[in-house]
């Protein structure tokens, strides 16, 4: 038998163990590929998509704003903002260089910029440009710029509407106005997208929509763009006619609260995102705050005949035009000699005013300052609103009663004065104001008798007739009610040498349609009392918002009666025979 040598053995061995280990290694190399593959596949499958795949957001429009008719009032624009990745672009001076040239920027500025942020992954370069700005830069294909989609805010009345409609900040959500009030109904629901991102952010692929974006719900308002413009731009040449420092207007409808024109001047433009001045930016008609003046005697009157003591036909003796109440005097533009209530709206007496209060008690006129709305929220809901003072009777002595009874002691704003007059208007009910055609509105409260609301609705028809304080806010054809008013603006310690020219009005008397309120602040050119300041704004603005809203006519003159009277649409289109 011939022996195997052992050279021959080593070799086989040796290829043996080298077989063995390669099949190991194969097994070894299969079983993990399984691992991976089948029993960890998810796991793996989430580590690969997490440095690759990534739900992004999609911007979502917010809900336009219209007015009573469906004007539009505000939108939301579709904008690009372009953003880049510092370190790819600092790979590149040029790049830099080049990207400044396109955004017409100092190359050196930008770069230093860029290099301050070179840690980070994102770096606006440019917020809310035009989707032609942004196709500009973005065709350039410079590494590490990119652009997403986003919305800018845009107000087609701009300065008209820009105290009650408000803003909203760069990144679109309410900041003021009715815009911070109603943001959560107005802001949109943004949507998901899944996409594959390289290492340097840029998108490579769209992979699906998890979630489409929702617009935010569409929010119709009270304001008639039409009347709002008007008031506007009668306010605005009061403003600029009596070198007066500011003023407001708010009109209201009578039969539902809702708020048709809210305007204040100064103003500011809210396309244009900058602080400005401060002061203009305020609501005036809603956030401050001034002593009514004589406009307030209507409640006074009403109080006096409420309480039994007076009656319409009373007669009271103003001579000799001065009262004396304690250490006041209480003075008369002129001595009106002896006054029914009538004649004490028409002529706007103090003394006969202050004659009634110091016979009334304290709680009950404070009582009727108060249910009309004084020294509290008008429930609006609009931010900001001030609630004005009325001060509690138990501190009010002679001379406080007397003041009071005359517009000075308490303040209130705009607002408020149009609300107590609209619900004098309508017999004595008052309508809580609103912004928003779907709100509901509060419960109406009844205030006073329809029977003394209508007879002091009478009473201030006279103030616009002949010889009354406020004859500049009539209007044609039609029968107004109002009261002027003129207060010396308070001061610390006092009161100063300059005025607060208001008022107070209501169209037509025989079936009240509109209850507005002129406030105008500091008048210096000569004239500043409420009928020669504030009541033509008044009588302008109310022409022409009874054509615009076919309002018939309940005055028509003589030589209209004799001939052929317009109908509704004639009188609309202003078709006069």
């Amino acid at each position: 038998m011939r022996n195997v040598r052992p050279a021959t053995v080593m070799p086989r061995l040796r290829l043996t163990v080298v077989l063995v280990a390669l099949g190991l290694c194969a097994f070894a190399l299969v079983a993990r590929a399984f691992q991976m593959q089948v029993m960890k596949r998810e796991f793996y499958q989430d580590q690969g998509d997490a440095r690759f795949l990534r739900d992004i957001e999609v911007p979502a429009s917010r809900g336009t704003i219209t007015d009573r008719n469906g004007e539009p009032l505000a939108i939301s624009t579709p904008m690009v903002s372009l953003w880049l990745h510092p370190a790819t672009l600092l790979e590149d001076p040029v790049r830099v260089a080049r990207l400044a040239q396109a955004m017409q920027l100092d190359a050196n500025v930008l770069g230093a910029r860029i290099h301050e942020r070179q840690s980070r992954e994102f770096m606006y370069l440019a917020r809310h440009q035009t989707p032609e700005q942004a196709a500009r830069v973005l065709a350039l294909k410079i590494a590490g710029v990119h652009g997403q989609r986003e919305y800018r805010r845009f107000y087609p009345g701009g300065e008209v509407f820009a105290h009650v409609l408000g803003v909203t900040d760069i990144d679109d959500a309410g900041q003021e106005g009715l815009e911070l009030t109603y943001n959560a109904q107005l802001v949109g629901t943004p949507g998901v997208k899944r996409v594959i991102k390289n290492r340097r952010g840029e998108i490579v692929e769209n992979v699906e929509e998890v979630r489409a974006a929702e617009p935010g719900h569409t929010l119709t308002l009270t304001l008639d763009r039409r009347i709002q413009y008007l008031a506007y731009r009668e306010l605005k040449a009061a403003m600029f006619e009596h070198s007066a420092s500011s003023g407001s207007m708010v009109i209201l409808d009578i039969p539902t609260g809702d708020v048709l024109a809210m305007v204040n001047y100064p103003s500011f433009n809210p396309n244009v995102r900058s602080n400005g001045d401060i002061a203009a930016r305020r609501n005036r008609a809603v956030t401050d705050l001034f002593e009514p003046g004589s406009v307030i005697k209507a409640l006074t009157v009403s109080a006096g005949i409420e309480s039994g003591k007076f009656t319409k036909d009373t007669v009271i003796d103003t001579n000799p035009g001065t009262l004396r109440v304690r250490n006041h005097i209480v003075r008369d533009v002129h001595n009106y000699g002896l006054c029914d209530l009538t004649r004490l709206l028409t002529k706007s007496s103090n003394v006969a005013a202050t004659k009634i209060a110091l016979e009334l008690d304290n709680v009950h006129l404070y009582d009727m300052y108060h249910r009309f709305g004084f020294g509290e929220l008008t429930g609006s809901g609009f931010p900001g609103e001030a609630p004005g003072v009325l001060p509690t009777p138990e501190g009010w002595g002679q001379v406080e009663k007397a003041t009071l009874s005359y517009g000075y002691g308490l303040s209130v704003n705009a607002l408020q004065l149009a609300q107590a007059y609209a619900a004098l208007a309508d017999g004595g009910r008052l309508h809580p104001p609103r912004f928003v055609h779907e709100n509901i509105s509060a419960e109406v409260r009844s205030l006073l008798d329809p029977g003394i609301a209508h007879d002091v609705m009478l009473m201030l028809e006279t103030v616009t007739g002949t010889g009354g304080s406020g004859t500049k806010a009539a209007v044609p054809n039609y029968r107004v009610a109002g009261k002027t008013g003129t207060a010396r603006r308070a001061v610390a310690g006092g009161y100063e040498g300059r005025y607060v020219s208001v008022f107070a009005g209501v169209v037509p008397v025989s079936q009240p349609r509109l209850a507005a309120v002129v406030v105008v602040n500091d008048p210096r050119g000569g004239a500043y009392y409420g009928g020669l300041v504030a009541a033509p704004v008044f009588g302008a603005v109310m022409d022409d918002a009874m054509r615009l809203l076919n309002v018939p006519p309940d005055n028509l003159q003589p030589q209209m009666i004799a001939g052929d009277v317009p109908t509704p649409a004639q009188f609309a289109e202003g078709v006069m025979p």
